[in-house]
C-alpha cells in the first residue's frame, strides 16, 4: 500500500457498525475504500447527503449529485438527499458519530488548522468547523510532514479551524491520541521508528506503555 491507502486503512478501524460518519474531500475519502463489507457506516456529506456510497464509476456519473467535493459519487439503498440547513442541523445537533479530515498543521493542544493554504485562493473553510465541534469524534488523517517540514506542530502558525478537538492524528508513521494530558503515541507503524517519529514531530508527545504496531 501507499501512504495514503496506509492512513485510510487505519482510519477504517476506527469506525463501528451503525456509525454516521463525514469524510473530508482528500485522502479522507478514500476510507471507503477499506470499510469491511460486514460493517455498515452511514456517510454523511454536508451539501446535503445521508447514506452516501463510493465514488461514481467513470461514465456513470449523474450530474447531480456531488459530494462536498464535488466529486461524482453513488447513493446507497435508504440515502435521501436534503437542503443545508437540515444538513448542518445534524452535524451541529451531534447526530455525527466522527468526522475524518485532512489539515495543514495540528498542534499538542489539539488546535487544527485545515482551511487556508498561504498564497493560495481558497474558497473558504466549508463544513470544517461546524464538524469538528459537532462530531462525537475527530480523526485526522494526514501524511507526517510536508516536504519534510512537521505538520504536527507545538503551536499552529496558520489560521485555526477551531481549539482543542482532535481527538485523533493518524499518519503514515503511526498513531496519536489526544487528550487533556497531551499527546500520546499509541501505535508506530513497522518501518518507523520512535526516534523517526520524534524527528517528524515538533510537538512533545508521550510513548504509550502499551505501543502496538500499526493496525493495517
Amino acid at each position: 500500500m501507499d501512504v495514503k491507502q496506509i492512513i485510510a486503512s487505519r482510519v477504517a478501524k476506527e469506525l463501528s457498525d451503525g456509525d454516521v460518519v463525514n469524510l473530508g474531500i482528500g485522502l479522507p475519502t478514500m476510507v471507503a475504500d477499506f470499510i469491511p463489507p460486514e460493517i455498515e457506516i452511514v456517510l454523511q456529506s454536508e451539501n446535503g447527503i445521508m447514506g452516501m456510497g463510493a465514488a461514481a464509476e467513470a461514465g456513470k456519473e449523474d450530474v447531480d449529485v456531488v459530494n462536498a467535493g464535488a466529486q461524482y459519487v453513488t447513493i446507497n439503498p435508504g440515502g435521501m438527499f436534503f437542503d443545508s440547513a437540515t444538513s448542518f442541523g445534524i452535524i451541529r445537533g451531534g447526530h455525527v458519530d466522527a468526522t475524518v479530515l485532512g489539515a495543514l498543521e495540528v498542534d499538542e493542544k489539539g488546535n487544527l488548522a485545515n482551511w487556508i493554504i498561504p498564497g493560495k485562493m481558497v474558497p473558504g473553510m466549508g463544513g470544517a468547523m461546524d464538524l469538528v465541534v459537532g462530531a462525537k469524534k475527530v480523526i485526522v488523517a494526514m501524511t507526517h510532514t510536508q516536504k519534510g517540514k512537521p505538520k504536527i506542530l507545538k503551536e499552529c502558525t496558520l489560521p485555526y479551524t477551531a481549539i482543542g478537538v482532535v481527538d485523533m492524528i493518524i499518519t503514515e508513521m503511526g498513531v496519536m491520541e489526544l487528550d487533556e494530558s497531551g499527546v500520546t503515541l499509541t501505535e508506530l507503524h513497522p518501518d518507523f521508528t520512535v526516534e523517526d517519529v520524534r524527528a517528524a514531530t515538533e510537538a512533545s508527545f508521550k510513548v504509550s506503555e502499551n505501543l502496538k504496531p500499526m493496525n493495517i
